[in-house]
């Protein structure tokens, strides 16, 4: 057990879990997403009506950037085990900085390219260290009020991040480009705030070193199961910049688009510790399964629509599944491994989901066509199915863990 588990809380009436990583952490994240965010909804327009890339190359630049993260978070979470985890996490923040700081400078959508796999880099080179120093002390049964307070001020950020950027947008003439370089305050903001992060440390000796040499080996069966089902829904789970270029070519203008995508994110910020804390009450498969019947809603409305006004109605159900998908999976993963394996478990499972994410990215844009409703209802319809058999499958596992 931890040191942090028997220390006696440092404010009178804190909760056990709400320990000093977790509110930094939130202040980190809260900065790097309301960087992101603000040029995120405004990249796939920016890609195709300034740069002139084609749909598929949005598609393809998404799901190669969240690529090349899925090799990077593996490859971290091994390293999270082992060694003191701070320095990976400000590594991460900061490649992520470097990366908006390209997309400012781009003149070409290949540039674009490089930027978004130097900002991915460093998401994957963050998460799993982030993720195990989030619930080091914190018992299983108190984790998803973590990821789900952490997943909420991280889209907090990803409200006020397109807000600002709107705002911005109006005030400087419609211009795109000087957006890239506000996002760049708040991303270096974000690396210097990781600073006040408390780590242990981790030493390459004993029994953590043992399970380096071994790790994916060592990782319990229900762990193995669970990814298997998260990994099939992922390959239909493809690039947000693809909802955003659908909402574009339902009719939204540029201030459109970052509106509704600031609707989406604020759903999401509001449900995500909601989602987290009932997912310490139900069984996580269940909350998960209720994620993905909204990512149903979200997709089939979204290729089943034709008026713009709609995409406000769809995307905060949208929300939904972001809320009860993405603290809840980390949650539930968390709870399947002992803890000197998180960072191998956390990071193995982003980087495979990424890599899934990856391939969806790269089918659905090359079968987008004239305005994607095809692939939308694909994928709307598998998740759906998903969202039947989890819960059977959850009752499963549980029984043959």
């Amino acid at each position: 057990m931890s040191e942090s588990t028997t220390a006696p809380p440092s404010g009178v009436g804190r909760p056990a879990w709400l320990t000093r990583n977790v509110k930094v952490l939130c202040g980190v994240s809260f900065l790097q997403d309301a960087a992101s965010e603000l040029l995120y909804p405004i990249l796939p327009i920016f890609l195709t009506t300034v740069l002139g890339a084609p749909p598929a190359a949005v598609g393809a630049i998404e799901g190669l950037a969240e690529g090349a993260a899925s090799v990077t978070k593996v490859a971290a979470g091994r390293l999270a085990d082992r060694f003191a985890r701070r320095p990976l996490i400000g590594a991460g923040y900061g490649l992520a900085a470097v990366g908006k700081l390209l997309i400012a400078l781009a003149t070409v959508w290949p540039l674009v390219l490089v930027a978004r796999v130097v900002d991915r880099l460093g998401k994957g080179m963050r998460g799993a260290p982030r993720d195990a120093l989030l619930v080091d002390g914190v018992p299983n049964g108190q984790r998803g009020k973590v990821f789900g307070l952490h997943r909420a001020a991280d889209t907090a950020g990803a409200v006020v991040g397109p807000l600002a950027g709107l705002a911005l947008y109006e005030a400087l003439d419609h211009r795109l480009r000087p957006l890239f370089w506000v996002a760049v305050i708040p991303a270096v903001a974000s690396v210097a705030l990781v600073a006040a992060v408390r780590d242990p440390g981790r030493v390459g000796g004993g029994a953590s070193a043992g399970t380096a040499r071994t790790p994916w080996r060592s990782l319990p069966r229900p762990y193995w199961r669970v990814l298997a089902v998260l990994l099939v829904f992922n390959l239909v789970n493809f690039p947000d910049a693809l909802l955003l270029l659908r909402a574009h070519e339902l009719g939204l203008s540029t201030a459109g688009v970052v509106g509704a995508y600031a609707v989406y994110n604020l759903a999401y910020a509001a449900l995500s510790y909601p989602a987290g804390a009932l997912s310490d009450r139900l069984p996580r498969p269940l909350v998960f399964a209720a994620g993905l019947a909204f990512f149903a809603a979200g997709y089939l409305g979204l290729g089943l629509i034709h008026a713009p006004w709609l995409v406000f109605v769809v995307l905060p159900l949208y929300g939904g599944f972001a809320a009860c998908t993405d603290g809840v999976g980390k949650a539930w993963i968390s709870t399947l491994v002992p803890d000197r394996q998180q960072g191998t478990a956390q990071g193995l499972y982003q980087g495979a989901t990424g890599a899934a994410v990856l391939l969806a990215g790269l089918w659905a844009g090359l079968a987008w066509g004239a305005d994607g409703h095809v692939p939308l209802l694909v994928s709307g319809a598998a998740a759906l199915a998903l969202a039947a058999a989890l819960p059977v499958l959850g009752r499963f596992w549980q029984a043959n863990g």
